[in-house]
This record gives structure tokens, C-alpha cells and sequence, in this order.
């Protein structure tokens, strides 16, 4: 029986989790490995071939585009295996549908090997690997089960990559230890070839009950406390001004940092480059192993499960009346401080898991990394509007590098 057309809406993403929360590391610092205890041992940690084909199938036909992105993460998407995966790559065969099929792989690396890596290779994957810094950072907090730290081996795996030609960028989580290096941390990731550099802000809050708190909200434990590990606003500021001074002497056009390209999109006026920084949300979804399917990432919580892929289209779950509420409720319940902002069009208050300060008037929903934020912003608006100029004239915005602004940047 052939199924029922699956209906289209506008453009969305969703990060599928073939291996749910299951994962060969124990980094301190994890917040998804609790998320076991939400499905329950009967749901077991692997995608099966039927909600996986009714994933690719239905995922395909709602996007209104020629081109389909599938994003895959974890827990670690490895451990699901390879054989795993080739099924994934047949069945994007099939129900293709004439568009162009692309994949992102989110790994720890240490389970890569050559047969991985030929087989990246071959379906042009493009891999992201996570790498906190030098071995003395990274293994402080990205530990496996024995308390070992997986530095060369995300390393060895990472070599696996590259001489098999495989797209890789590296995400790294800057946290309470290695906000404090960031020449250090820079140095390394373009030391091991990184040309493509995502920088992810560490904050993870303690219940006063114990475990993981949840996002702010009419349920939220108002006792909960920020973890040790977690990055502090002004570290994580002096953290990116540090890198930034370094790339704009020596690096633009050559090295792309994530958070330094969504900046200059919104100086140059062509919107937020992250979803973090979007004046609305909404349009990126999880899959779990299951097919549950929730939010956002960071919003894997029963109160946001929006209904699971094998009964529920996507476009029913995006198009919901609580899923519009949950995207809106971004810009709706921005703070009037926020509202205020010189750099508000860069911003628009931040990660709604993050609102859980008050500003100087005792509103809630201010951001928790605001004056890292405003920081950065602040010290890069210069050389922003320098690059902006420089691209309104049709010129590439590494002539910066020959500018005053550079040279003051020092």
C-alpha cells in the first residue's frame, strides 16, 4: 500500500538520534546521557528500520526544497554502526524524489576507522568532530567510561578523515577549563587542519533535587544553580575577543569561526546565520530513536514532545499551534532591556534555555551569557562595519587584515 502524501511547510531542519542518548563517552559536562531515563528501557537506544525509513521518507517530502539536509547526532550516531547507515543511504536513494540529498554527521571520533572513513568518503558526509583543545583541555572533561581521556583518539580518527578526503568541521564546547586558554584552543584546532570552527557555550544548571535542571518556565526548579564546569558570561566573552583578535589579523577568509560569520551576517544585514540568534525559533526539531519528536535540542522534556514521526506528519507537529506558541514566545517574551539593546539585531536575547537571569529592573528572561555577549559585539562593531563596507564595495572582507582596524584589534 503506498503511503499517503506527506504534506509540505516552510523550511525546517531536524537532528535525528539513531543511537538516542547511548554514547561510548561519559563527559562530565553531558546533559543528554540522563535522557535514558525519559524512554524507559523498552524503547532500547536504536532506531529501527521502520521508523528510520518512515523518517527519510517523510522528512523528504515535507521540505519544499531541492535540496534535503539530514543532520545526525547523538549521544555518539556511531555506535548505531555502519551497516546502519548504509540502509540510511538507500533509502535516501529511494525516496529522493528528484532532489539533491546531503548528510551531517555530529561525532566524538572514536569510533572512526578506515571502513568509516572510506565510506564518509564515498556518500560526501560532511563530519563534525568534537575537540575541546589540546589534550590537557579536551580530557578534562571528555572522559569514556574508565575515566580516560579520548584526545588521541578523537585524534587518530580525526587523521582517518583527512586522508580519506572527507568535509570535516570541528565543534568545540568552551566550558569553565578551557575558557581560559583560547590561544591555546585556536592554535590547536587550526594546528589539526580545522578551517571550519563552531564554538558552543557551555551552561548546564544543577536542580536543587538533584540531576540536570530544565529550561526556564512556569516549571522550572527556581533554586537551580549554574554546574562548575559551565563557562562564566565574562570568560566567555574575553574568550571569543581573544580569538578574535587573532583571526582578524591573521585569518579571515582563511579560517571560518561560526560565531565570527553570524556576526558579520547580521552587520551586513542578511539575518541570523544561528538559530540561537534568530528573533523567532521553532523550525529545528529532534528525532529521537523512537521517533519522538520534540522542539529543540535542548528542549527534550515530556512538556515539549510534540508527537512521534510514525503517526504524527511533520508538518502537523511544526505547523501545531504549540509548537507556534513554543518558536514566537522567543521574540514575545524578550525583556524590555533586551528590547533596548544597541545589539539586539545580533542577538534577540539569546537561547531561550539560557533566559533564566533578571535584568537590572527585575524582569526575567535575561539571557545568562548577556555581557559575554555584549562584549564581543561591542569590541568587533568596528571591524564589522569596516568588512560590511568592504563587501557593499564587492571586495572580500580579508582586506581587513591590511586595515588600521586590524592593527587596533591588537
Amino acid at each position: 500500500m503506498t503511503p499517503a502524501p506527506t504534506p509540505r511547510t516552510e523550511p525546517f531542519s531536524v537532528l535525528a538520534k539513531p543511537s538516542g542518548p547511548a554514547c561510548n563517552l561519559r563527559c562530565t559536562y553531558c546533559f543528554y546521557l540522563e535522557k535514558k531515563e525519559a524512554f524507559g528501557p523498552a524503547s532500547g537506544t536504536r532506531m529501527q528500520d521502520d521508523t528510520l525509513e518512515a523518517f527519510v521518507r517523510d522528512y523528504i517530502h515535507a521540505q519544499d526544497a531541492p535540496e534535503v539536509t539530514f543532520g545526525w547526532q547523538g549521544g555518539e550516531p556511531t555506535l548505531r554502526g555502519l551497516d546502519f547507515f548504509r540502509r540510511v543511504v538507500e533509502l535516501q536513494r529511494r525516496h529522493a524524489d528528484g532532489r539533491k540529498i546531503s548528510n551531517a554527521l555530529q561525532t566524538n571520533g572514536v569510533l572512526l576507522d578506515a571502513e568509516w572513513a572510506q565510506f564518509l568518503a564515498e556518500h560526501d558526509f560532511l563530519v563534525g568532530v568534537s575537540v575541546d583543545g589540546p589534550a590537557h583541555l579536551h580530557d578534562d572533561y571528555r572522559t569514556d567510561a574508565a575515566g580516560q581521556g579520548s584526545h588521541e583518539r578523537v585524534l587518530r580518527g580525526l587523521e582517518l578523515l583527512k586522508s580519506h578526503g572527507v568535509d570535516f568541521n570541528t565543534l568545540t564546547v568552551v566550558n569553565r577549563a578551557n575558557a581560559k586558554r583560547p590561544l591555546e584552543v585556536y592554535r590547536h584546532l587550526t594546528d589539526i587542519g580545522s578551517r571550519f570552527i563552531q564554538f558552543i557555550p557551555l551552561v548546564e544548571r544543577v536542580s536543587a533535587a538533584g540531576g540536570l535542571a530544565g529550561p526556564p518556565g512556569p516549571h522550572a526548579d527556581r533554586d537551580a544553580r549554574v554546574t562548575s564546569w559551565s563557562v562564566s558570561p565574562v570568560a566567555y566573552g574575553d574568550f571569543l575577543i581573544a580569538i578574535y583578535r587573532k583571526w582578524l589579523q591573521h585569518d579571515v577568509g582563511r579560517v571560518f569561526v561560526q560565531m565570527f560569520d553570524h556576526a558579520l551576517g547580521s552587520w551586513a544585514g542578511a539575518g541570523a546565520g544561528l538559530c540561537v540568534f534568530a528573533e523567532t525559533c521553532g523550525r529545528q526539531l529532534v528525532v529521537e530513536h523512537d521517533g519522538s519528536t520534540y522542539a529543540c535540542d535542548h528542549y527534550v522534556y515530556p512538556q515539549y514532545r510534540l508527537g512521534n514521526l510514525r503517526q504524527t506528519s511533520f508538518a502537523e507537529m511544526l505547523d501545531s499551534p504549540a509548537q507556534q506558541r513554543f518558536g514566537s514566545a522567543k521574540r514575545d517574551a524578550l525583556p524590555a532591556q533586551c528590547r533596548r539593546c544597541e545589539f539586539r539585531f545580533a542577538c534577540n536575547g539569546g537561547c531561550p534555555k539560557h533566559r533564566f537571569l533578571q535584568t537590572a529592573d527585575g524582569e526575567p528572561g535575561l539571557n545568562y551569557l548577556c555581557a559575554g555577549y555584549r562584549s564581543f559585539f561591542r569590541f568587533a562593531d568596528p571591524s564589522m562595519r569596516a568588512m560590511t563596507r568592504l563587501l557593499q564595495q564587492g571586495r572580500p572582507p580579508a582586506e581587513i587584515m591590511r586595515s588600521p582596524q586590524a592593527v587596533k584589534a591588537r
